[in-house]
């Protein structure tokens, strides 16, 4: 086991070298001057760049929050510009040839050969020992059709390339990370349901999933999520896993404003696999301080339906992992079940336990993208409302971020879902 550990570290730290190699020379080596400021400039900061990514990386083991809130910002927003970085170079590899073959502006004004003429014999070439022909009149190169490009036009050309893809992967974090910053839009879902009472009809559940406090979202991101709720006026709010990455004693003020949290019927909450890592047990009993109940394996009765909610799958390793027998195993089946479970890949059991709503997070609709065709691979849903048999899941994108504090392609949500009676 620790021999695959090591191994890899060493391919994470080689491909990390690779990739910072690569940087290095579109957007340092090949757009300036040998012993220049940006050739000096660029090669320190492609050496001290990647240990602040590794430091953010490690630092939740390995330093107190107070010092992991220094490596965090930068070391996770530069992890955000290096994939924009790396697809923007990608497609400037595409068109870098059609680039270099298109003619310079100066030379298509002068009409001028932009290749050398051609050879003439000299003193030292060998005489023919028959009359050579009249030779034909060469037709002129011009730039168009030379078949190397002068060393200027590369210069241009890798600078162009360089400011393309740095201006583009510029605009899209920083468009991202003022989605994260600014907070998580409200989002409206109907979901009929065949067992539902006719008096349950329009029943509104906040669903709210993968907060993410951390070293760079605090109270702030928790006080603007609580406003964002308590202004919709829900009957029931619902926290569905990965509120935290960090302990009580780090983050416990950093949640406080939970407790403003105002609902009809309350406030629930099930673990996520990062409250594992953060030590569960202490969350759980903080945020029961707090007003917010947790359901762990749990089941309460409401008005119209049953809400219940299992432990994350991450509680396997400590032995309190999920439990659908606990928690839906006697209930009622002619009630409609509606269950917490931090991730979509649960909705089987959901299934099996007749199950009519499983609501879910976990996958933060992939956060950066392509993220999102990397999620689809580990997980059934990777946002929205889609039916598993007699079972719908809904997976919202979560109102936070993990790692860089940035969201492209899926914008942060906290969703409001209205129950539909088909008795009505």
């Amino acid at each position: 086991m620790i021999v695959l550990v090591v191994l890899g570290v060493l391919l994470v730290l080689a491909l990390l070298t690779l990739v910072h190699w690569y940087l290095w020379r579109r957007l340092v080596r090949d757009v300036s001057a040998p012993g220049g400021r940006w050739r000096r400039t660029g090669t320190v900061l492609a050496f001290v760049l990647p240990l602040l990514s590794l430091g953010a990386l490690i630092g939740g083991r390995a330093f107190p929050m107070a010092v992991e809130r220094w490596f965090a910002w930068p070391g996770y927003l530069w992890l955000a510009v290096l994939l924009y970085l790396l697809l923007g170079l990608a497609v400037g590899e595409l068109v870098r040839p059609l680039l270099l073959r298109l003619p310079s502006r100066a030379a298509a004004r002068a009409g001028a050969p932009a290749a050398p003429a051609p050879d003439v014999p000299t003193a030292e070439d060998p005489v023919p020992d028959t009359p050579a022909a009249p030779a034909e009149p060469a037709a002129p190169v011009t730039a168009a059709t030379s078949a190397a490009p002068s060393p200027e036009r590369r210069l241009f050309v890798a600078r162009a390339v360089a400011i393309g893809a740095s201006g583009a992967a510029a605009a899209v974090v920083g468009t991202g990370m003022y989605g994260v910053l600014r907070g998580p839009r409200l989002k409206q879902v109907t979901v009929p349901l065949a067992k539902l009472p006719a008096g349950a009809d329009g029943y509104r559940i906040a669903v709210v999933s993968d907060i993410h406090l951390g070293p760079i979202l605090g109270r702030a991101h928790t006080q603007r999520i609580v406003d964002t709720i308590n202004a919709a006026k829900p009957d029931l709010i619902t926290i569905v896993g990965d509120l935290v990455d960090g302990t009580v004693p780090e983050l416990g003020r950093d949640a406080e404003p939970l407790a403003q949290l105002r609902a009809r019927d309350g406030a629930y909450f099930v673990t996520g696999n990062h409250e594992y890592f953060s030590g569960a047990a202490p969350w759980v009993d903080f945020v029961r301080e707090l007003g917010v109940h947790p359901l762990q394996n749990a089941r309460v009765e409401l008005g119209g339906f049953d809400l219940a909610g299992v432990n994350d799958i991450a509680g396997e390793r400590e032995g309190d992992g999920p439990d659908f027998g606990r928690a839906l195993g006697d209930r009622d089946p002619a009630r409609t079940a509606v269950l917490l479970s931090h991730q979509p890949v649960t909705i089987h059991d959901a299934v099996r336990h007749g199950v009519d709503l499983q609501l879910s997070g976990h996958t933060h609709g992939g956060q950066l993208w392509p993220g999102n065709y990397v999620a689809e691979l580990a997980n059934p849903t990777v946002a929205g409302l889609e039916r598993y048999g007699d079972t719908q899941l809904y997976v919202t994108r979560g109102a936070g971020a993990w790692g860089p504090p940035v969201r492209v392609g899926a914008p942060s949500d906290i969703t409001v879902v209205t129950l539909a009676s088909l008795r009505a």
